[in-house]
């Protein structure tokens, strides 16, 4: 299969930051990763915002992918971090496809509401559970990359960061297909007609049922990784102001591309530490300025910067026909 020009970019910039991330200081790994790790849950919300539905509960799979990071390692005795990843999203899913045959009968603020109502139903499970900690979470257990222990802290950051760089990468890889595949372009189709996907012989609840279960799966890794990253898990991973950081990501970069998630979640992350830095009594004071700026002067988000960039370099030029006539 051939690659095209956003498929070879994307693996270019996954090679970049490899390579960027050798040379970084350890906090700018770390930040890096938790904001490429939080990106992967803000691709589970635009895969949903492109047919049509807005989720405010995409906390939910963020947290599952968390604790069962966590849990596999606190009680069932799994240390291979690749097995914590994909049980992560295994549970995901099977949950997602339960949830979905009910939610994806709902459009607009019903769907969002109640993705947000049963985020908060774990969140207040997890929080009345002593035994995963309460409202404290609980830390995760040593992990193994391929049999080899990551018990420094150097080396298991680095490693970290080096997964969610590949993982993140294999997910845009998938998404640019999918977007460009009869199901990805049905899911727009769906966002500005669904009745006109039912003539044409369609089932927009059955496709959005897809597309919720794989944003689900795809949530869960992010929630996965950032696990293994910050080697602790708490109920705050479902909370709604979770949820609420996931889309105010996704309305900052925007659905013009794939890479436009990745991009939000790094400015995102970065504005935030350097307000917490500076501001630290207003930081959220300087986001929500960030996100007013962003809706009256970029409303397509970040990535239209680069669409209006490319627009006026291929400008055509005027035909000799239409030049002539302007003369006469």
């Amino acid at each position: 299969m051939r690659l095209d020009k956003t498929e070879l970019a994307l693996i270019g910039l996954v090679v970049v930051f490899v390579l960027g991330g050798m040379a970084a200081p350890g906090w700018l790994v770390f930040l890096m990763t938790v904001a490429l790790a939080k990106a992967l849950v803000v691709q589970g919300v635009v895969m949903q915002m492109k047919a049509g539905l807005v989720s405010f509960g995409q906390g939910l799979f963020y947290c599952v992918g968390g604790y069962a990071v966590g849990m596999g390692g606190q009680f069932l005795g799994i240390n291979a971090a690749l097995v914590l990843l994909a049980l992560g999203v295994v549970v995901a899913i099977i949950i997602a496809m339960v949830l979905g045959l009910l939610l994806t009968r709902y459009r607009e603020i019903f769907f969002a509401m109640l993705s947000l109502a049963f985020s908060m139903i774990l969140y207040g499970v997890l929080v009345k559970s002593q035994e995963l900690g309460s409202t404290d979470g609980f830390n995760v257990n040593n992990w193994t990359l391929f049999g080899s222990a990551m018990e420094d802290g150097t080396q298991a950051t680095m490693t970290v960061f080096i997964l969610t760089v590949l993982c993140a990468g294999v997910v845009a890889l998938f998404l640019n297909r999918y977007a460009r595949s009869a199901v990805g372009m049905t899911c727009e189709a769906i966002r500005e007609n669904e009745v006109r996907v039912e003539y044409l012989g369609l089932s927009p609840r059955w496709i959005q049922y897809a597309n919720y279960v794989m944003a689900a799966g795809i949530s869960a890794l992010g929630g996965g990784l950032t696990a293994l990253a910050a080697g602790h898990v708490d109920p705050d991973m479902a909370y709604w102001t979770t949820s609420g950081e996931f889309v105010f990501i996704a309305l900052l970069g925007g659905t013009g591309h794939v890479f436009a998630p990745f991009l939000a979640a790094i400015v995102f992350a970065l504005v935030r530490t350097y307000a917490i830095e500076f501001v630290p009594n207003g930081w959220q004071m300087i986001l929500g300025f960030t996100l007013l700026a962003i809706v009256v002067f970029l409303p397509k988000g970040l990535w239209s910067l680069f669409t209006r960039k490319n627009a006026g370099a291929v400008a055509p030029a005027p035909s000799k026909t239409s030049t002539g006539e302007a003369g006469a």
